[in-house]
């Protein structure tokens, strides 16, 4: 697949921090992906799309909920910061008229996680999760984990997760709650 329309379409898109990241989260979700018996090229192009609405204005976001029948739950209506991952999949599937439900499920719930997530959504998740860019504490334990076993890494991710936002005083999405009850489970 020739990639550099995508990637000439997020420069357009992203400011210069977002676009690094999301070329790190390419890569990052390659690798991954290669590791676990994944397609990578897919997963790749998953990584370069995961974030294409998130320096959208809130005009942006609002017209694209509303131009597809996107309903938020009062936990998202509250959560801006959740936003570009529901935008993001429907300007995916109706403007760039992707079609892959992998992929689109993949930028889905990159920032939530869910219950019932593929491998090839965790490769994305954790990809966002350990890419080069980042730097957050904690990094170095979920990349070690990721390179030993993606269900041990998913598991500590949704937990750093739900402890940054129980420390921070914000709501924790069901979908999180659902999909850390089901990882812990499998471990």
């Amino acid at each position: 697949m020739d990639y550099k329309k995508y990637i000439d379409l997020l420069a357009t898109r992203l400011d210069e921090y977002r676009f690094k990241h999301s070329l790190c989260v390419a890569n990052e979700a390659k690798r991954l992906a290669l590791k676990y018996g994944e397609d990578a090229e897919k997963a790749y192009f998953a990584g370069l799309l995961h974030d294409i609405t998130k320096n959208a204005d809130l005009d942006e976001h609002l017209q694209i909920f509303s131009q597809f029948g996107i309903m938020l739950n009062d936990i998202e209506k509250n959560a801006k910061k959740l936003w570009h991952a529901i935008s993001g999949a429907a300007y995916i599937e109706h403007i760039l008229n992707i079609s892959d439900r992998d992929i689109i499920d993949a930028v889905r719930y990159h920032t939530t996680a869910r219950a019932g997530m593929s491998k090839f959504e965790k490769i994305i998740y954790l990809a966002d999760f350990t890419s080069l860019d980042r730097t957050y504490s904690d990094v170095d334990v979920i990349r070690q984990y990721v390179d030993e076993s993606l269900e041990k890494a998913f598991v500590y991710a949704l937990q750093y997760s739900i402890c940054d936002l129980v420390n921070s005083k914000k709501a924790v999405h069901l979908d999180t709650v659902a999909a850390y009850n089901e990882a812990v489970t499998l471990v």
